[in-house]
């Protein structure tokens, strides 16, 4: 039985930290929190040190912990490398993919489908976070998937703005992201690594003006529309 708390309060505060459900820069009061997942302080500070290892929380020395921002710089950062990462991952994700992953990121992306259609805005976060992990872990590359992981932490709580659309343009890019999903699927389980990198760009280009909503950062320092001509630079 506390096995299954600590892996419930795990559970828990990593999905509500990726749904903005716990804001950013929040800090984490742990008698509250012991209390409220029913666990002593120990196995919540074990808790808080995986979350801290993935990203989600940071921990400071007298002060406690507190869930990571997403200040200024952070998501300067951020806009910088994302597509990079994605890239370099579809890449490697169309050449190593398994026929089982291949499966799994289907059965994902029916979930997802069906999620985002309902309106239902933190679990397609969510399953738009599962979809892209996957892809990550079809790379094989524990390099690349450690800055995916923590990428991701970000791109899911910005991504809030993304699948809650407010007018119909909006709506229409969120099936547009469906779409894309299916196309990303075909092209690395047909391990076609050009078209699989250019239409991980596409749903790149797709979100990246609704994610700026959140903040601006200076423009990116490459074009990345150039990286389809030069592939072997990813």
């Amino acid at each position: 039985m506390a096995k299954h708390k600590k892996a419930h309060c795990a559970s828990d505060l990593r999905a509500r930290i990726l749904t903005q459900d716990i804001a950013p820069g929040s800090d984490l009061d742990e008698a509250s929190l012991a209390e409220t997942y029913g666990i002593s302080r120990t196995p919540l500070r074990e808790v808080l040190h995986r979350l801290a290892g993935g990203g989600f929380v940071r921990l400071e020395e007298n002060r406690g912990a507190k869930v990571e921002s997403m200040d200024f710089a952070t998501m300067r950062v951020f806009f910088q490398t994302a597509p990079l990462i994605y890239c370099s991952i579809a890449r490697q994700a169309a050449e190593n993919r398994t026929s089982r992953q291949v499966a799994d990121l289907k059965e994902t992306q029916r979930a997802f489908a069906s999620s985002a259609q309902d309106g239902d805005v933190g679990a397609t976060a969510l399953l738009n976070h599962q979809f892209h992990e996957q892809i990550g872990e079809m790379a094989q590359n524990p390099y690349l998937m450690a800055g995916l992981k923590r990428m991701l932490v970000d791109h899911t709580r910005l991504s809030q703005t993304f699948f809650a659309p407010q007018s119909e343009a909006d709506q229409t890019r969120v099936s547009k992201a469906i779409e894309q999903h299916d196309a990303m699927i075909s092209a690395i389980e047909a391990q076609e690594t050009a078209l699989a990198i250019d239409l991980t760009l596409q749903h790149w280009d797709l979100s990246r003006d609704q994610l700026e909503k959140y903040v601006r950062p200076d423009p990116l320092p490459l074009d990345v529309v150039s990286m389809k001509d030069h592939r072997n630079a990813i």
